[in-house]
This record gives structure tokens, sequence and C-alpha cells, in this order.
């Protein structure tokens, strides 16, 4: 009984606790900067603590890179708009992302335009800096 008790508690805390550790900062994306990039979503990952864009872009010598585009979580999607199917793979979309500091593929998420014109996110962020823990 001691034992089922001792692993209970263990299990309670490592519950409480894995979300903490997991979650991160912004600050490996550029507050000071944001760009556009175009591109074929290749896969789109509604997921928690924070949903993915994975994004096919073509560079300027015709060379393709798959860019990984960090967004907020689910719940926080949903309220602006978003469902699991709002991006499909194929789907060409333009992307307003911090960049990543290190000059790397990949950013983080700000707004997206869709194929029909229809845009998502908030593209008035583009002047704020990153929030730290949003």
């Amino acid at each position: 009984m001691k034992f089922n008790a001792l692993g209970l508690a263990f299990v309670t805390v490592a519950m409480y606790t894995a979300p903490a550790v997991a979650h991160h900062s912004f600050a490996m994306f550029d507050a000071s900067k944001t760009m556009t990039v175009e591109g074929t979503v290749k896969e789109f990952h509604w997921t928690n603590p924070h949903s993915w864009i994975f994004l096919t872009v073509a560079d300027t010598k015709g060379q393709s890179a798959e860019w990984a585009i960090e967004m907020g979580s689910p719940p926080g999607l949903l309220r602006q708009g978003w469902e699991p199917k709002t991006l499909t793979p194929g789907m060409k979309v333009k992307v307003l992302i911090r960049p990543l500091k290190d000059g790397k593929v990949g950013g983080q998420f700000l707004a997206v335009t869709l194929p029909d014109g229809k845009q998502l996110g908030d593209p008035s962020t583009a002047g704020q800096p990153a929030a730290t823990n949003p």
C-alpha cells in the first residue's frame, strides 16, 4: 500500500510539472524583424502546447527547404477562426513570421494568407516585440 501511494504521488507530480518544463521562451526568434515566406504546406500539426506549419519554400536558387513555423496553442487558434483542417498538404500560402535569430529556416507565426485571400492571424503584431511566454 505504501508503494502504491508513493507511485501515485510521483505520477501526479510528473503530470503537473512536465508542461512547465516543456515550455520555452521565444528568444530564438528575432522580434525586430518580420518576413513573408511563400510556399506549399507540407504538414500542419494541430498539437499542444504549440501548433506547427511545415512549409516547403523555394530559395532564390530554386532549391526547396522545409520551414518549421511555430504557432500558438489549438485553443488560441480556435478563438482566431482556425480549425484542425484549415491548412492541408499541397495548399499554397503566404506566411508572415518573425525569423529565427540564427538565420536557419523557420520562425514564429504572425499571420497567413490562404489561397482564397482570407487572412488569419494578426499582421498588426509585426511591429510589436515578441511575447516571452504567450
